[in-house]
């Protein structure tokens, strides 16, 4: 940390012409020998029963420097620079370090994300570059994005599909190409999501809105008045106006009753576009249902959208998405990170 104002005006009251750096005057004795240290300077011993800190040829170097000061009666003291010296070490109180502010470019909207000057702290001041860290209750993914950044290996473990998904997107958008990391426990196929909705169905809905850029409506289990997630895009010309989509994930059997009620869901909640994620296969009313929603419009990529879509799991998994203007503003993006182009393989 750095020094307080009070103690540099009192140790370091000395200012240097022309450069204008602080500095104090620093005993050159020392109480016991060590080497050549008995030598007389400039016609000057040091006091007695004291020795030189330093040899003959170290103070002709300090000479050489500029860094030898000498008093009315010739002993000689030594010029050190406060920007040179370390601060004071860290205590077990940080005070210097503030929360993540709301409208800090860094937040997320993690209800406990850490700041990451605070996890560059703790991981600079635990590991060497190469080492490997491991936060097993990652959240929103700070300690893995800090120790991709300052080069560590790094393993985070999380036990929603929420919090993992939110990771992803954090590295992707930070990092770009230059990190490649493994996910470890979530669906690849239609076995694992049916196991994982059979499982957990708020689990399997956090996952699923995932594959498609969407955010959780509710990031707590409970009532989502027929709302799981939605995704924010802006269609320019009007590009300073979001438009939203909101989506239904149904893990069990489903009927054209489940297309009308989010027809009604969009239409109250004056919603553009919506999608029903459903891990069965949609029945033909269902189709019919949706396809009788009619077409969203855009002015801006003179293009028409389906108003309500059915996408099935299976497709998901093939990377289908819903369909909108390409331009998906739902997450606030992570700060971008400069890094040179080496690919890192990472396990999350």
């Amino acid at each position: 940390m750095p020094y307080d104002e009070e103690y540099v005006s009192q140790f370091y009251r000395h200012v240097e012409k022309g450069t204008g750096r602080r500095y104090q005057l620093d005993n050159l004795t020392a109480a016991r020998p060590g080497g050549d240290t008995r030598y007389e300077w400039k016609g000057v011993r040091p006091y007695k029963n004291r020795y030189w800190a330093y040899s003959r040829a170290k103070m002709e170097q300090f000479e050489r420097e500029g860094r030898l000061v000498y008093t009315k009666s010739g002993m000689p003291r030594y010029k050190r620079y406060l920007d040179e010296m370390p601060g004071v070490p860290i205590q077990d109180v940080w005070t210097d370090i503030p929360p993540v502010a709301a409208q800090a470019k860094e937040r997320l909207g993690y209800p406990t994300q850490k700041p990451e000057a605070l996890l560059e702290r703790i991981i600079n001041a635990s590991s060497n570059e190469g080492d490997t860290v491991l936060d097993p209750f990652c959240g929103c993914g700070t300690t893995v994005a800090v120790a991709q950044r300052l080069k560590r290996q790094w393993i985070g473990i999380d036990i929603t599909h929420l919090a993992i998904n939110l990771i992803k997107r954090r590295l992707k958008k930070a990092f770009g190409a230059s990190v490649d990391f493994e996910v470890v426990g979530e669906p690849v196929d239609l076995t694992g999501a049916t196991a994982l909705a059979s499982q957990d169905r708020f689990q399997f809905q956090w996952w699923a809105l995932d594959q498609v850029d969407a955010s959780p409506v509710e990031r707590k289990k409970g009532a989502d008045k027929g709302i799981d997630g939605v995704l924010y895009f802006t269609d320019e010309p009007d590009h300073d106006t979001p438009r939203r989509v909101v989506i239904s994930v149904k893990s069990g059997s489903v009927t054209v009753r489940d297309v009308r009620d989010l027809r009604g869901v969009m239409e109250r909640e004056k919603a553009d576009l919506a999608a029903l994620i459903t891990l069965e296969e949609p029945t033909q009313p269902m189709i019919d249902e949706a396809a009788n929603a009619g077409f969203y419009h855009s002015e801006g990529w003179n293009r028409d959208y389906p108003r309500m879509q059915i996408l099935k799991v299976q497709a998901l998994l093939a990377g289908k998405k819903i369909e909108t203007p390409p331009t998906n503003v739902t997450f606030k993006d992570a700060p971008r990170v400069a890094r040179d182009n080496k690919t890192e393989k990472m396990k999350m």
